[in-house]
Protein backbone atom coordinates (compact mmCIF):
# COMPACT_ATOMS: atom_id res chain seq x y z
CA UNK A 1 0.00 0.00 0.00
CA UNK A 2 2.82 2.19 1.07
CA UNK A 3 4.28 2.07 -2.63
CA UNK A 4 1.01 4.52 -3.49
CA UNK A 5 1.54 6.62 -0.92
CA UNK A 6 4.56 9.39 -1.52
CA UNK A 7 5.69 11.30 1.45
CA UNK A 8 6.52 14.79 0.49
CA UNK A 9 7.25 16.82 3.31
CA UNK A 10 5.42 17.78 6.96
CA UNK A 11 4.96 20.91 7.79
CA UNK A 12 2.70 23.29 10.18
CA UNK A 13 0.26 25.92 10.34
CA UNK A 14 1.28 27.81 12.83
CA UNK A 15 -1.94 30.00 13.26
CA UNK A 16 -4.41 27.34 13.27
CA UNK A 17 -2.49 24.85 15.59
CA UNK A 18 -2.53 22.80 12.73
CA UNK A 19 0.06 20.10 11.55
CA UNK A 20 0.30 18.16 8.22
CA UNK A 21 2.14 15.57 5.99
CA UNK A 22 1.94 16.62 2.40
CA UNK A 23 1.35 13.19 0.27
CA UNK A 24 0.76 12.36 -3.59
CA UNK A 25 -2.16 9.36 -3.64
CA UNK A 26 -1.86 7.07 -6.44
CA UNK A 27 -4.98 5.09 -6.87
CA UNK A 28 -6.56 2.24 -8.74
CA UNK A 29 -8.31 4.43 -11.36
CA UNK A 30 -4.34 5.82 -11.99
CA UNK A 31 -5.76 9.22 -10.61
CA UNK A 32 -2.52 10.90 -8.76
CA UNK A 33 -3.85 13.18 -6.33
CA UNK A 34 -1.84 15.65 -4.52
CA UNK A 35 -3.39 16.38 -1.12
CA UNK A 36 -2.22 17.07 2.36
CA UNK A 37 -3.11 14.98 5.36
CA UNK A 38 -3.91 16.90 8.77
CA UNK A 39 -1.58 14.98 11.58
CA UNK A 40 -2.57 17.81 14.39
CA UNK A 41 -6.14 18.69 13.35
CA UNK A 42 -8.05 20.61 16.59
CA UNK A 43 -11.45 20.44 14.68
CA UNK A 44 -11.38 16.69 14.88
CA UNK A 45 -9.58 15.60 17.76
CA UNK A 46 -6.83 14.66 15.11
CA UNK A 47 -3.60 14.22 16.99
CA UNK A 48 -1.28 11.88 15.30
CA UNK A 49 2.07 10.55 16.73
CA UNK A 50 5.16 10.45 14.57
CA UNK A 51 5.11 6.30 14.86
CA UNK A 52 2.01 6.60 13.64
CA UNK A 53 1.78 8.46 10.39
CA UNK A 54 2.35 5.51 7.83
CA UNK A 55 -0.60 4.08 9.17
CA UNK A 56 -2.33 6.49 9.43
CA UNK A 57 -2.37 8.21 5.61
CA UNK A 58 -2.59 4.43 4.62
CA UNK A 59 -5.98 4.73 6.44
CA UNK A 60 -6.70 8.30 5.18
CA UNK A 61 -6.02 6.70 1.43
CA UNK A 62 -8.88 3.94 1.97
CA UNK A 63 -11.35 6.04 2.93
CA UNK A 64 -10.63 8.88 -0.12
CA UNK A 65 -10.43 6.55 -2.77
CA UNK A 66 -12.10 7.63 -6.00
CA UNK A 67 -14.90 4.75 -5.63
CA UNK A 68 -16.00 6.06 -2.72
CA UNK A 69 -16.64 9.92 -3.61
CA UNK A 70 -20.14 9.16 -5.62
CA UNK A 71 -21.53 8.26 -2.18
CA UNK A 72 -19.89 10.63 -0.43
CA UNK A 73 -21.08 13.48 -2.40
CA UNK A 74 -24.35 12.24 -2.05
CA UNK A 75 -24.67 12.24 1.76
CA UNK A 76 -23.38 15.74 1.84
CA UNK A 77 -26.26 16.81 -0.41
CA UNK A 78 -28.11 15.34 2.22
CA UNK A 79 -26.73 17.21 4.86
CA UNK A 80 -26.76 20.88 2.85
CA UNK A 81 -30.24 20.24 3.04
CA UNK A 82 -31.04 21.00 6.66
CA UNK A 83 -29.13 24.15 5.67
CA UNK A 84 -30.90 26.22 3.49
CA UNK A 85 -29.50 29.20 5.21
CA UNK A 86 -25.87 28.97 4.31
CA UNK A 87 -25.87 29.11 0.72
CA UNK A 88 -22.74 31.33 0.84
CA UNK A 89 -20.66 28.71 2.64
CA UNK A 90 -22.05 26.11 0.48
CA UNK A 91 -20.71 27.78 -2.77
CA UNK A 92 -17.42 27.09 -1.10
CA UNK A 93 -18.40 23.97 -0.49
CA UNK A 94 -19.08 23.12 -4.04
CA UNK A 95 -15.71 24.63 -5.33
CA UNK A 96 -13.74 22.67 -3.05
CA UNK A 97 -15.94 19.86 -3.41
CA UNK A 98 -15.88 19.87 -7.29
CA UNK A 99 -12.07 17.87 -7.76
CA UNK A 100 -10.62 17.93 -4.22
CA UNK A 101 -7.05 19.29 -4.87
CA UNK A 102 -5.85 22.48 -3.93
CA UNK A 103 -8.42 25.41 -4.41
CA UNK A 104 -6.34 29.13 -4.55
CA UNK A 105 -8.10 31.33 -1.98
CA UNK A 106 -7.02 34.84 -4.46
CA UNK A 107 -8.56 33.12 -7.88
CA UNK A 108 -10.27 30.00 -7.19
CA UNK A 109 -12.81 30.76 -4.51
CA UNK A 110 -16.05 32.62 -5.00
CA UNK A 111 -15.27 36.34 -4.43
CA UNK A 112 -15.90 37.26 -0.81
CA UNK A 113 -14.23 39.63 1.39
CA UNK A 114 -14.45 37.19 4.14
CA UNK A 115 -13.41 33.93 2.79
CA UNK A 116 -11.91 32.95 6.23
CA UNK A 117 -15.00 33.10 8.01
CA UNK A 118 -16.86 30.80 5.22
CA UNK A 119 -13.89 27.89 5.38
CA UNK A 120 -14.19 28.79 9.67
CA UNK A 121 -18.07 27.84 9.05
CA UNK A 122 -16.85 24.66 6.60
CA UNK A 123 -14.59 23.57 9.50
CA UNK A 124 -17.33 23.51 12.30
CA UNK A 125 -20.05 21.84 10.11
CA UNK A 126 -16.89 18.78 10.89
CA UNK A 127 -15.51 19.58 7.36
CA UNK A 128 -11.54 18.21 6.79
CA UNK A 129 -10.02 21.48 4.90
CA UNK A 130 -5.66 21.30 5.01
CA UNK A 131 -4.60 24.65 4.40
CA UNK A 132 -1.12 25.72 2.61
CA UNK A 133 0.19 29.32 2.94
CA UNK A 134 2.44 29.11 0.89
CA UNK A 135 2.06 27.33 -2.50
CA UNK A 136 2.41 28.22 -5.97
CA UNK A 137 -0.48 29.15 -7.86
CA UNK A 138 -0.07 28.76 -11.73
CA UNK A 139 -2.78 31.12 -12.90
CA UNK A 140 -1.51 33.47 -10.21
CA UNK A 141 2.12 32.45 -10.68
CA UNK A 142 2.86 33.33 -7.61
CA UNK A 143 2.99 32.00 -3.63
CA UNK A 144 -0.47 31.99 -2.07
CA UNK A 145 -2.82 30.41 0.60
CA UNK A 146 -4.49 27.40 -1.02
CA UNK A 147 -6.72 24.96 0.71
CA UNK A 148 -7.88 21.53 0.03
CA UNK A 149 -10.78 19.94 1.37
CA UNK A 150 -10.19 15.82 2.09
CA UNK A 151 -13.30 13.64 1.09
CA UNK A 152 -13.49 11.82 4.43
CA UNK A 153 -16.45 11.80 6.47
CA UNK A 154 -17.34 15.02 8.05
CA UNK A 155 -16.31 14.81 11.82
CA UNK A 156 -12.99 13.27 10.51
CA UNK A 157 -12.09 9.93 11.36
CA UNK A 158 -12.01 10.97 15.03
CA UNK A 159 -14.78 13.96 15.39
CA UNK A 160 -15.64 16.40 17.58
CA UNK A 161 -18.46 17.09 19.34
CA UNK A 162 -21.71 18.33 16.90
CA UNK A 163 -25.12 18.94 18.03
CA UNK A 164 -28.50 19.17 16.03
CA UNK A 165 -30.51 22.47 15.71
CA UNK A 166 -32.81 21.16 18.35
CA UNK A 167 -30.31 20.34 20.52
CA UNK A 168 -28.51 23.91 20.46
CA UNK A 169 -32.54 25.18 21.07
CA UNK A 170 -32.66 22.70 24.16
CA UNK A 171 -28.48 23.78 25.54
CA UNK A 172 -29.68 27.43 24.72
CA UNK A 173 -32.87 27.56 27.06
CA UNK A 174 -31.55 24.97 29.72
CA UNK A 175 -28.99 28.30 30.13
CA UNK A 176 -31.43 30.74 29.86
CA UNK A 177 -30.60 32.31 27.41
CA UNK A 178 -27.42 33.91 29.27
CA UNK A 179 -24.67 35.77 27.16
CA UNK A 180 -22.09 34.72 29.86
CA UNK A 181 -19.61 37.12 28.79
CA UNK A 182 -22.19 40.34 28.57
CA UNK A 183 -23.41 39.23 31.97
CA UNK A 184 -27.45 39.44 30.66
CA UNK A 185 -30.03 37.67 28.54
CA UNK A 186 -29.96 38.16 25.08
CA UNK A 187 -31.69 36.50 21.78
CA UNK A 188 -31.25 33.42 21.68
CA UNK A 189 -30.47 33.45 17.79
CA UNK A 190 -27.34 35.31 18.83
CA UNK A 191 -25.53 32.60 20.98
CA UNK A 192 -23.54 30.13 20.45
CA UNK A 193 -22.90 26.95 23.14
CA UNK A 194 -19.33 26.85 23.89
CA UNK A 195 -17.78 23.84 25.11
CA UNK A 196 -15.93 25.30 28.42
CA UNK A 197 -13.40 23.25 28.12
CA UNK A 198 -11.39 24.53 25.01
CA UNK A 199 -11.39 21.45 21.77
CA UNK A 200 -7.60 22.62 21.06
CA UNK A 201 -6.81 20.51 24.14
CA UNK A 202 -9.06 17.74 23.20
CA UNK A 203 -7.77 13.91 22.27
CA UNK A 204 -9.73 10.99 20.47
CA UNK A 205 -10.97 10.49 23.74
CA UNK A 206 -12.24 13.28 25.63
CA UNK A 207 -15.33 13.65 22.48
CA UNK A 208 -18.73 11.79 23.50
CA UNK A 209 -20.13 9.81 21.00
CA UNK A 210 -23.41 11.47 21.18
CA UNK A 211 -24.96 14.06 22.83
CA UNK A 212 -28.31 12.92 22.61
CA UNK A 213 -28.30 12.02 26.46
CA UNK A 214 -27.23 15.39 27.81
CA UNK A 215 -28.77 16.09 30.93
CA UNK A 216 -29.86 20.07 32.16
CA UNK A 217 -26.32 19.46 35.02
CA UNK A 218 -24.22 17.96 32.08
CA UNK A 219 -24.92 21.13 30.15
CA UNK A 220 -24.68 23.45 32.56
CA UNK A 221 -21.23 22.36 33.89
CA UNK A 222 -19.69 21.81 30.47
CA UNK A 223 -21.06 24.55 28.36
CA UNK A 224 -21.77 28.75 28.55
CA UNK A 225 -23.38 30.79 25.98
CA UNK A 226 -21.39 33.03 23.92
CA UNK A 227 -21.75 35.25 20.49
CA UNK A 228 -19.83 34.21 17.83
CA UNK A 229 -17.58 37.40 17.94
CA UNK A 230 -17.23 36.29 21.77
CA UNK A 231 -16.63 32.52 20.74
CA UNK A 232 -14.01 32.76 17.95
CA UNK A 233 -12.17 35.04 20.07
CA UNK A 234 -12.18 32.72 23.05
CA UNK A 235 -10.71 30.25 20.47
CA UNK A 236 -7.92 32.55 19.71
CA UNK A 237 -7.12 33.05 23.33
CA UNK A 238 -7.20 29.39 24.10
CA UNK A 239 -4.99 28.93 20.98
CA UNK A 240 -2.45 31.12 22.37
CA UNK A 241 -3.06 29.53 26.07
CA UNK A 242 -2.35 26.02 24.23
CA UNK A 243 0.76 27.37 22.07
CA UNK A 244 2.90 29.44 24.92
CA UNK A 245 1.47 27.78 28.27
CA UNK A 246 0.19 31.64 29.55
CA UNK A 247 -3.22 30.80 30.75
CA UNK A 248 -5.63 33.53 29.18
CA UNK A 249 -6.85 37.14 30.57
CA UNK A 250 -10.23 38.58 30.40
CA UNK A 251 -11.66 41.73 30.62
CA UNK A 252 -8.03 42.92 30.68
CA UNK A 253 -7.79 41.87 34.52
CA UNK A 254 -5.13 39.18 35.08
CA UNK A 255 -7.24 37.24 37.80
CA UNK A 256 -7.16 33.34 38.40
CA UNK A 257 -9.59 31.88 41.10
CA UNK A 258 -7.80 28.70 40.90
CA UNK A 259 -3.74 28.99 39.85
CA UNK A 260 -1.29 31.31 37.87
CA UNK A 261 -0.80 32.87 34.80
CA UNK A 262 1.13 30.09 33.90
CA UNK A 263 0.08 26.26 32.35
CA UNK A 264 0.65 23.91 35.59
CA UNK A 265 3.71 21.84 34.99
CA UNK A 266 1.84 18.83 36.17
CA UNK A 267 -1.35 19.20 34.41
CA UNK A 268 -0.57 17.40 30.59
CA UNK A 269 -1.45 20.01 27.55
CA UNK A 270 -4.07 17.68 26.09
CA UNK A 271 -6.97 14.75 26.95
CA UNK A 272 -10.00 14.92 29.39
CA UNK A 273 -7.18 15.16 32.54
CA UNK A 274 -6.47 18.90 30.98
CA UNK A 275 -9.16 20.28 32.06
CA UNK A 276 -7.87 20.82 35.67
CA UNK A 277 -5.53 23.25 34.45
CA UNK A 278 -8.52 25.07 32.79
CA UNK A 279 -10.19 26.02 36.00
CA UNK A 280 -9.28 29.04 37.24
CA UNK A 281 -9.17 31.09 33.84
CA UNK A 282 -11.79 33.54 33.45
CA UNK A 283 -12.43 32.28 29.86
CA UNK A 284 -13.14 28.57 31.09
CA UNK A 285 -16.50 29.48 33.17
CA UNK A 286 -16.95 33.12 32.87
CA UNK A 287 -19.84 33.40 35.11
CA UNK A 288 -18.01 31.58 38.16
CA UNK A 289 -15.37 33.75 37.62
CA UNK A 290 -16.75 36.81 37.75
CA UNK A 291 -18.58 35.50 40.85
CA UNK A 292 -15.51 34.56 42.51
CA UNK A 293 -14.20 37.87 41.33
CA UNK A 294 -16.96 39.61 43.16
CA UNK A 295 -16.49 37.53 46.29
CA UNK A 296 -12.70 38.60 46.79
CA UNK A 297 -13.51 42.43 45.99
CA UNK A 298 -16.08 42.33 48.71
CA UNK A 299 -13.61 41.12 51.44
Amino acid sequence: MMKRIRKQGMRTHSKASERYVDVVYQFDNGLELETSIPLEYRRTGTDIQDDEVDAYITKIYEEMTPSKWARWRTEQAEFWLSKPGAATTKSFFDTLADHFTWSCTACTLPSNPNWARRIQDLKEFGYTIATNTNRHCSHCDKKTTQLVLLPIKRGGLTGYETWTPALRSRIVKVLAGFDAFEAKVTRPEGLLPDHKFPEIRWDAETKRDSLHELTDDDMKHDFQLLSNQRNQQKREVCRSCFQTGVRGVIYGIPFYYEGEANWPADIPKVGKAAERGCVGCGWYDIETWRSKLSNRLKK
